[in-house]
Order: structure tokens, then C-alpha cells, then sequence
């Protein structure tokens, strides 16, 4: 074999790579073409992208008890206990058109002309609040809690879009909606009072819930109805959170519902993690600084973390900066100032994202984009993925794959650039989303306008973790953060 020749003495990071491709390639016979092009790729087995019906556990989430964290899991996969059988789980197209009514439900409430003051008021437990453009309640994500005294655990959605936690309680005074845990019962409870009426927790139910709140033999109602006409009306009342062993909060402020309906999909309620000062991040901020954290996992049958304090924040995880949108004080926006596929950036105008915002959402399935740069993230996917047959789209997504006759596949990375020149990789599951084998599909979708908001949704941010650091203004992304 010749000689190799010696690099420089400085060579930039792109240049020591190609220089050592090249020593690969010589040793190895590979095209160094083909071995520079791979890192702009990800190879998956189809297989791979279908549901399992085994559930695997992430080897970090199972210390959930020892570190202010606990278990994430898909409710509809084979790792909650919510899990249904497989008729009563929502196709796919149920899902796409549900997250098309929160999505729709995000940008009325993001939309200049709202005026959440117009809210009417409700003047009973039992009554229903008057419609408010919250987002709708049926997120894909949900950790189990315990409250009360003693301790009685439920399963509550959690919700980065959503301000206020709350639960069915009894008695149902009209109606509540069928789900797996016993309904809390805040007369079996030692530590359960209401919030009084002329309360300034009361009167925050405002801007937490765009309803003025009601009183009933004077104890505060809060009533909040979300974009697909589910709701949550009851006491607004005090009771001990736990969390973990370690992480219990007394006089925690939350919903107890005695009117309740909607598609939970069994949980027992919701629980806000948005940035109003009624969310839990903020009831809990002397001890955890605002700051928490989750993974999202990369399938359903696996679980992933929601983590809180600082103590276990991945040393990998870069921030870039936290911004406040308009008229949406309690979601946390980001700052995108571009996308990459396969290596290339797409020729996005910085004025396309600077002029429509964007919001990170952990309830939202499918990434919003201003028609413009979904455009040119479209047409680059589809020039990549030339080899491969296309299918019908699927709902709102309408670049889609059959990937019937091939047991891999190979599809271009996607990255997405945040200010501070923080570059976050997409997962290969963040990138595609199946119905079967025969309709594979881009999972990302265009706005109406470039002026609307984008969002980040949750199938994008799956296996990342997800840092927010509400008390200094800034949002952290790590790789590999569960699987």
C-alpha cells in the first residue's frame, strides 16, 4: 500500500474529517463519496416504524423515583395503563384531523383580534364556561402523580401549551368522562380545601384559563373548554402533590372537575406545564428554579422522562434562547433561523420565520411550518427520496412513501438551526410518520399563511432532550435522551 500523506499542521474540522475519510476509504475500499454522503443520512428498517405490542423500558426512566423525575409513556402504546384494545385506539387520520383542531386552536388564540376578556362568566359547579380557544386537551404524552391524603396516583396528560393541572373529581355533578383511575374523591382527603372566591389565586384563573372565574357558596369555580368543545368545570381548590418520595408540595392550587367531557383517552386530566404563574413550574419554582425537562420516546411501545430541578441536565444539551410571543404570554417560543436536509440548508429567508414566530408544544403531533420554508424542506425531501414510489398523503401530510417492497430504507437527516447557532438533529422516527408500510410520510405540514406561527411539535422532538429553563430565558436540546 503507498504512503499516506501527513495533513498540515492545521486543518479546520470539516478538513481533519475528510482528511481521515480519506485514510478510511484507502484502508477499507469504500468510495469515500458514498462514506462523506452517509452522514447526511439515516438507514431504518421499515419494520422499525410500525407499533409493537411489547413494552420496552428506557433503562433512565426507571430511576424516576430517586431524581424529581417520572415515566413518560405514549397513552395509547403498550406501555401505559391507559392502553386500549386495538379497536379503541384512534387511526391515525383521527389523530392528524384532532391535532389539526389544537393546531387550529393555538393560532385563534395567537390571533391578534382575540380578546380573551370576553369570556362569560359561569355561576355553578356544574355550569359550562363559556368557549375560550384553549387548546384541546388530548396530548399524546402522559406521567402518572399521586394527590391527596393518603395518596391516590392518576394519570394526567401533561401539556407544555396548557396552564392549569386539573382532575375529575367527585361527585360528578353532571358528567364525567370514562377513565382508567379511581375518580379522586377530595372527601376521602385530610390535606383538600377549596380556594376561597375573593382569592388573588382565584382571580389568576384569568389568564390561566381565559374564563373569569364563578363562586359557589363562596369557593372558586373554574371552567375551561377546549377547541374540539371538551371541557373541565369544578372547585378550584388546594391539595399535596406528590411527585416522587422526595418531591411533595403542599397546598398545590389545581381543578377539581365535577363536569367533565372530552377525548382524554382515559387519562384522569391535565397537567399545565405552560408559563403562567398557575402552572406547575412556577407553583413549584422555589425548588426547582422553573426549570424542567423531558425526553419524549421514539415509539410507543417505549418510555421516556419528565424530569424537574437541574440535577440530571445532560452536560451535551445546548440552549438557545427562550422568546415571548404575542398575545401568548404562557407558551414558550423559540427562535428558528433554519432547516437543513441532508446536510444542505434549504434557502429560507430569516424574514420567513422572524415574521411568523414559533412556538415549541409538547401536545402537538405534527411540525407547523410558514408555507414558504415547508415548500423548500418539501422539495429538497422529495429530490432526495427520487428512488422511492410515492403514496396517497395522509391527512395534512402530503408527501408520503410506499415502502412496501423494501425492508430499509435510506432518507436524508433533517436539522433544524435555532439562534445562538444551536443545530438540532431530528430523529430518523421524528422525520417520517407510517400508517403501515404502504403510506410512509413526511411528518411535517405547512401553515395557511407565512405569517402564522410555527410550532415544534412532539414527533420531531422525540429521543431529544428537551431542557426549559423558564427562570434565565432559555430552552436546551440534547440528543439521545432516551430511546
Amino acid at each position: 500500500m503507498g504512503a499516506t500523506s501527513i495533513p498540515p499542521a492545521f486543518l479546520s474540522a470539516n478538513e481533519l474529517l475528510l482528511f481521515l475519510c480519506l485514510i478510511v476509504c484507502s484502508l477499507e475500499g469504500f468510495s469515500c463519496a458514498e462514506s462523506h454522503q452517509y452522514q447526511y443520512t439515516h438507514t431504518i428498517h421499515v419494520a422499525s416504524l410500525l407499533p409493537s405490542s411489547a413494552c420496552t423500558s428506557d433503562a433512565a426512566a426507571q430511576a424516576w423515583d430517586k431524581d424529581s423525575s417520572l415515566s413518560v409513556v405514549h397513552k395509547h402504546g403498550p406501555c401505559s395503563q391507559l392502553h386500549q384494545e386495538k379497536a379503541s385506539i384512534p387511526t391515525h387520520a383521527q389523530i392528524l384531523l384532532q391535532d389539526e383542531v389544537r393546531v387550529k386552536s393555538i393560532h385563534s388564540k395567537l390571533a391578534k383580534n382575540l380578546d380573551l376578556n370576553n369570556a362569560k362568566q359561569t355561576d355553578a359547579a356544574a355550569q359550562l364556561p363559556a368557549k375560550d380557544g384553549s387548546l384541546i386537551g388530548s396530548g399524546n404524552y402522559i406521567v402518572t402523580v399521586g394527590l391527596g391524603t393518603p395518596k391516590k396516583d392518576l394519570s394526567l396528560i401533561f401539556d407544555t401549551g396548557s396552564d392549569i393541572t386539573w382532575t375529575q373529581c367527585q361527585p360528578c355533578v353532571r358528567r364525567c368522562y370514562k377513565q382508567k383511575d379511581p375518580i379522586f374523591s377530595p372527601a376521602l382527603s385530610s390535606t383538600y380545601s377549596n380556594v376561597s372566591c375573593s382569592s388573588t389565586a382565584c382571580s389568576s384563573l384569568n389568564s390561566a384559563t381565559g374564563n373569569s372565574p364563578s363562586c359557589s357558596s363562596a369557593a372558586c369555580v373554574y371552567g375551561i373548554q377546549y377547541g374540539d368543545s371538551s371541557f373541565s368545570v369544578g372547585f378550584f381548590a388546594k391539595e399535596k402533590l406528590t411527585l416522587t418520595s422526595r418531591d411533595v408540595f403542599n397546598n398545590f392550587l389545581f381543578g377539581c372537575g365535577q363536569n367533565n367531557q372530552g377525548l382524554f383517552g382515559g387519562a384522569a386530566g391535565l397537567l399545565g406545564l405552560g408559563r403562567n404563574k398557575l402552572s406547575l413550574p412556577s407553583q413549584t419554582a422555589v425548588k426547582y428554579k422553573k426549570i424542567f425537562s423531558y425526553c419524549l420516546p421514539s415509539s410507543r411501545s417505549s418510555t421516556g422522562f419528565l424530569r424537574f430541578g437541574n440535577g440530571r441536565v445532560s452536560k451535551s444539551v445546548n440552549f438557545t434562547t427562550l422568546s415571548t410571543i404575542p398575545q401568548g404570554e404562557s407558551f414558550y417560543g423559540i427562535n428558528i433561523i433554519g432547516i437543513s436536509v441532508g446536510g444542505k440548508k434549504l434557502s429560507i429567508s430569516a424574514s420567513v420565520f422572524a415574521g411568523s414566530g414559533a412556538i415549541i408544544d409538547s401536545g402537538t403531533v405534527i411540525t407547523r411550518l410558514p408555507p414558504t420554508a415547508y415548500s423548500a424542506l418539501r422539495s429538497e425531501f422529495r429530490g432526495q427520496m427520487k428512488q422511492y414510489p410515492m403514496a396517497q398523503p395522509l391527512s395534512i401530510l402530503d408527501t408520503c412513501y410506499d415502502f412496501s417492497k423494501y425492508s430499509t430504507v435510506t432518507i436524508p437527516t433533517i436539522s433544524f438551526l435555532f439562534s445562538r447557532g444551536v443545530e438540532v438533529p431530528i430523529n430518523a422516527r421524528g422525520i417520517l410518520y407510517a400508517n403501515g408500510k404502504t403510506q410512509v410520510c413526511l411528518a411535517f405540514a405547512e401553515n395557511s399563511d407565512d405569517s402564522i406561527v410555527a410550532i415544534f411539535g412532539n414527533t420531531q422532538q422525540k429521543t431529544l432532550e428537551v431542557v426549559y429553563d423558564g427562570a434565565t430565558g432559555r430552552i436546551g436540546f440534547g440528543t439521545a435522551g432516551c430511546t
